[in-house]
């Protein structure tokens, strides 16, 4: 019996009945249990590539760090990107109810080196931002077909209800300045002022 791709997957349930893990797809969680904040990649591995590297620099020894890998030799994306609202791994929604921030990073189709923000904590969007901003990268608030401000998104289903998904053009994801991206994203996670040079700013090969 043909495998169902993703678009016709209602939940997690659904994409592991017809793949397999470690085998199609893997599951990364670290949780830091004496932090309240996730930094996930729910599209990692080959899915939308580079985004489990972003999300891994990002979360560095501080964050929760949550990626759900493709491992397919080809068709990752169209078989395995569960839709952010119907993404219900259970392993990952247990970790996020022990979390008041959920930082979401996703890949975007869009030319150019641009991140796309959206979520229901507004606060944490304002402050990444401002970051991102000063740090000379173009941001723009999510169209409302692009948005993460469904309370069933994965973003959003940390304690508070409320979190902050990045959606970065893949030019941006291949190009150096990411590690100004991930810079932003932690001062704001860390509370830094914009510009400090607080935690790494590398971002894992």
């Amino acid at each position: 019996m043909p495998r169902r791709l993703a678009k016709d997957l209602a939940s997690f349930a659904d994409l592991a009945a017809d793949y397999e893990a470690d085998k199609d797809y893997r599951i990364v969680q670290v949780p830091r249990p004496e932090s309240s904040t996730a930094v996930l990649a729910p599209h990692g591995g080959g899915i939308q590539a580079h985004t489990s590297d972003i999300a891994r620099a990002i979360a560095g020894s501080e964050f929760g760090l949550y990626l759900f890998e493709g491992l397919l030799r080809a068709g990752n994306f169209t078989a395995l990107r569960l839709r952010g609202d119907r993404f219900d791994e259970p392993g990952c929604l247990q970790m996020l109810q022990a979390c008041d921030r959920v930082v979401s990073v996703h890949g975007l189709g869009s030319p150019g080196e641009v991140v796309l923000l959206s979520g229901r904590d507004l606060a944490l969007r304002a402050a990444m931002a401002e970051r991102l901003v000063a740090a000379g990268l173009t941001v723009e608030d999510a169209p409302a077909r692009l948005s993460g401000s469904d309370p069933k998104h994965v973003c959003n289903r940390g304690r508070t209800g409320a979190g902050v998904l990045l959606e970065i053009s893949m030019d941006l994801r291949r190009s150096v300045r990411r590690t100004a991206l991930v810079r932003a994203v932690r001062e704001a996670l860390l509370g830094a002022a914009p510009g400090s040079s607080r935690g790494p700013a590398g971002v894992a090969p």
